[in-house]
């Protein structure tokens, strides 16, 4: 009978811990935690039959009996150091030519991790098993927090690899989701306890708790971000130190990427800033690491900080306010997107009034309710947005918000967008899309009409004056000085501006008519392929298809804007007006050498060239350089360290080429 209970046992603890894999790590839960609930209690059970059976790792184990005395002091093994940190993509790039200098130009790749507002942690693992939890500490000293660690589901208790490594020290950080916040208050206030200020503050003082029945009762997560000391494992990069991790079981922040260069970085983090709202988690910045480890090994570190590492924080603000109303707003394709209007509030030196929601999607998830107390956050140049609502303060009778059926502008019914979660407006001459329309063809990173501000638009199309583009180019300064607050001389001067926009070239242009997928980058690289609108006109998906850095979907969103009534309207009337509808060819292009009509790309790191130098050689040959590897990619050059892009060039049976293979091409071998 024992045996078969042993059976049983190892069978239940096996499929709870695959389980706890499939929802921390693979984010992909196969069962309910009603279903996962009555799994653990019917193994709590049988142990509590067999109590000789009951291991240490078992996850009945998670929460001890007994409170700790007191925490006991440990020294790390290895540092725990803290990082440098910039608030300046200028000082970022600084930095990374700094490593580079020090790495005598070697090329190396930068991995950019979230930077997790929350409490690092190291656990050590010894054959698999957590024996030992360590705040940081000083960085040299630590505080044993074991008890505390064993209680957080997603820290797995056995790391999930047939062969564990003899000791491993993995690093990470112990956090807590807002949403896991909200839920905490409710609860506090219910039992006549203050309510918490902050998911940090929540997070700081539950780890140093001594009575882990407590721990366990706070919703703490956890993401691994380094490696510690270790015997018996073998990395030889950070990417492949999270792909280890995620064998093991063990959670990795989400937007942890890999970039060739530090510009992709910038972009990157730029691009995060503005997706914040959609993390439940605080961050407040982005770490940078070089990859390599064996490159972290020659840069070494100083008293304080690892030279191989740098955070690049942005400021970030909260505050605390009233929701007066919700209101929409359309944009120029027509996406529908809630504003919180709010009780005026101070924050990051400037008084708030609203806020964005992002989406209906979002409004639901966080319950967000007309009368509601909300925690309001400004990160960087983004626009505010909401953190949370403080449901512990919530009045009675507030009623969950609902999306308007129809246009509050023109009338229109709304419409859900089959390809996402937005709700669209689908009426092409909404007043509000023509004016968000004008507004963006008028922008600096579009057609660039200096004095065309949002009052002057608003009033333009709401007396007719402006419908379209090309009216703009129609207007006179007579007209212009009827209306309100517009003076002869400011309108001699705007219609100055508008005539020279006229001659601002094919880019500009295209990344101005608001084509969906059509950003600045994709609208050079259209410019320089078919050098005039005629010849876009003309092209098929397929044809789109062939300029680099455009996929399918963008294509056929090019074509169908093209191939539209609409879409050939405006370019007639822009022709009417005058408008330059032409691209000079791009002066760097080369068309002839060893190396034309072929597309690149680069990755990992080479021995004789810098990325740059390896993509200036490509160019000066006559090849061309895209950033990712697609069908349309004829070599992938591959240097030691590549990442992803081997693997999908291989997926796609592009040519796969050394340095030596690199080359032989660039001095003209082997020919076609």
């Amino acid at each position: 009978m024992n045996e078969d209970a042993r059976t049983q046992i190892e069978q239940m603890r096996s499929e709870i811990r695959r389980h706890d894999r499939q929802y921390y790590v693979e984010s992909d839960p196969e069962i309910s935690d009603l279903e996962y609930d009555r799994l653990l209690e019917s193994l709590r059970q049988l142990e509590e039959r067999f109590p000789h059976l009951i291991a240490l790792d078992s996850p009945t184990q998670r929460v001890g009996g007994e409170s700790v005395s007191g925490l006991q002091q440990v020294a790390h093994q290895v540092p725990m150091l803290s990082i440098d940190n910039t608030y300046s993509s200028e000082d970022l790039l600084h930095w990374g030519k700094r490593v580079t200098k020090l790495l005598d130009e070697r090329h190396t790749r930068w991995m950019v991790e979230l930077k997790i507002d929350g409490v690092a942690i190291s656990l050590i693992y010894r054959n698999g098993l957590l024996v030992q939890g360590v705040t940081r500490g000083n960085g040299l000293i630590g505080d044993d927090v074991t008890h505390a660690v064993r209680t957080i589901s997603s820290i797995p208790l056995t790391l999930t690899l047939d062969h564990p490594p003899e000791m491993v020290e993995v690093r990470g950080e112990v956090y807590m989701t807002n949403a896991d916040l909200v839920k905490l208050n409710e609860s506090q206030v219910s039992q006549g306890l203050p309510a918490f200020a902050n998911t940090r503050n929540v997070v700081s003082g539950s780890v140093r708790l001594l009575d882990p029945r407590i721990v366990s009762s706070r919703p703490l997560k956890f993401f691994c971000h380094g490696l510690g000391d270790s015997r018996g494992l073998s990395l030889k990069s950070q990417s492949a130190y999270y792909e280890w991790a995620s064998l093991a079981g063990l959670s990795i922040a989400p937007r942890s990427a890999a970039f060739d260069s530090l510009d992709e970085v910038v972009q990157y983090g730029t691009n995060l800033i503005e997706e914040l709202h959609s993390l439940d988690f605080e961050i407040d910045g982005l770490v940078i690491k070089v990859n390599d480890f064996d490159c972290q090994q020659i840069l070494g570190s100083t008293a304080k900080c690892p030279r191989w590492a740098i955070a690049w924080k942005f400021e970030k603000f909260e505050a605390t306010t009233t929701l007066v109303a919700i209101r929409v707003q359309i944009g120029r394709g027509g996406t529908v997107t809630p504003v919180a209007d709010l009780e005026p509030v101070e924050l990051a030196g400037t008084i708030v009034r609203r806020a964005s929601l992002h989406n209906a999607a979002e409004v639901a998830r966080k319950d967000v309710r007309i009368g509601d107390v909300l925690v309001v956050e400004k990160a960087g140049k983004v626009i505010p947005h909401v953190v949370r609502v403080e449901k512990h303060l919530r009045k009675q009778g507030l009623l969950p918000w609902c999306m308007p059926t129809a246009c509050p502008e023109c009338g229109t019914i709304l419409m859900q967008d089959p390809e996402g979660i937005f709700i669209r407006c689908p009426h092409f001459h909404c007043p509000a899309q023509q004016r968000e329309r004008i507004r963006f063809f008028a922008s600096r990173g579009a057609m660039d009409i200096d004095h065309l501000g949002d009052k002057l638009v608003e009033q333009l199309v709401s007396t007719g004056l402006v419908q379209s583009y090309g009216d703009l180019y129609r207007l006179d300064a007579f007209t212009l000085a009827s209306l309100d607050r517009m003076g002869k001389k400011s309108a001699e001067a705007l219609v100055l501006h508008i005539k020279n926009s006229r001659t601002r070239g094919l880019s500009k242009l295209l990344n101005a008519l608001g084509i969906r997928h059509v950003g600045p980058r994709v609208a050079q690289s259209l410019a320089d392929h078919f050098l005039s609108i005629d010849a876009i006109v003309q092209a098929t998906i397929e044809d789109l298809s062939t300029v680099p850095d455009i996929g399918p979907a963008i294509a056929e969103s090019v074509h169908q804007w093209f191939s539209s009534e609409h879409g050939s309207r405006i370019i007639t009337d822009l022709r009417e007006c005058g408008v330059t509808l032409e691209s000079d060819p791009p002066a760097e292009q080369v068309s002839s050498g060893p190396l034309a009509g072929k597309l690149f790309v680069v990755t990992g790191t080479l021995e004789k060239y810098s990325r740059k130098d390896a993509e200036d050689a490509i160019v000066a040959a006559g090849g061309r350089v895209g950033a990712s590897v697609t069908k349309k990619t004829d070599y992938l050059i591959n240097g030691e360290n590549a990442g992803s892009k081997l693997a999908t060039a291989r997926k796609l049976g592009v040519q796969v080429l050394d340095e030596s293979g690199f080359k032989v091409l660039l001095e003209g071998g082997w020919g076609d």
